[in-house]
C-alpha cells in the first residue's frame, strides 16, 4: 500500500512546499504491506486476548516516556497524541508531551529537525535513570 505524492504531502510533509514534498517522496518513500491495519487496527478489538501490540500502560518500572507532537501534523493530530499520553496516567514512570506548534509528521527530516532532536536529547539525558514521584 502506498501513498500517491498529493496524499504524501498532506499526510507527512503539510509544511514543507509541495516541491520539497515531492522530491522526499521521491527519494523516501516505500509502500508498506496494509495487513497490519486489519490485523492490528480495525479487527483487533473484536480479537479475544493480548495481541503482538499490546502495551501495558500501567507499568511502572519503565524508561520516562516523551510524546513529540507536531502541532501541524494530520496523521498523527495532537489530540490523537495526547490521547495516547493520558492513557500512562496511572504508570508512576515519567510521562510528558511536547509540541512544536510549526511541525508536521514529517519533523524528523523536514528542515529544522535539529531543534527537535537537540530537545528530544536534552529530555532524554536530564530524565535517564529517574523516576517520577
Amino acid at each position: 500500500v502506498g501513498f500517491t505524492k498529493e496524499q504524501f504531502h498532506y499526510a507527512f510533509a503539510n509544511t514543507v512546499s509541495r516541491e520539497e514534498s515531492d522530491a522526499a517522496y521521491d527519494r523516501l518513500h516505500i509502500p508498506a504491506p496494509g495487513s497490519w491495519v486489519w490485523s492490528y487496527g480495525l479487527i483487533a478489538n473484536w480479537k479475544p486476548g493480548h495481541q503482538e501490540t499490546w502495551v501495558d500502560y500501567d507499568l511502572d518500572d519503565r524508561a520516562p516516556l516523551l510524546f513529540i507532537i507536531g502541532g501541524k501534523d494530520h496523521l498523527m493530530p495532537p489530540s490523537v497524541i495526547r490521547s495516547n499520553a493520558k492513557k500512562y496516567r496511572n504508570s508512576e514512570a515519567l510521562t510528558e508531551t511536547h509540541e512544536f506548534p510549526d511541525r508536521s509528521h514529517f519533523t524528523g527530516v523536514e528542515p529544522g529537525w535539529e531543534q527537535v532532536a537537540d530537545y528530544a536529547l536534552e529530555w532524554a539525558t536530564s530524565h535517564a535513570g529517574t523516576r517520577q514521584s
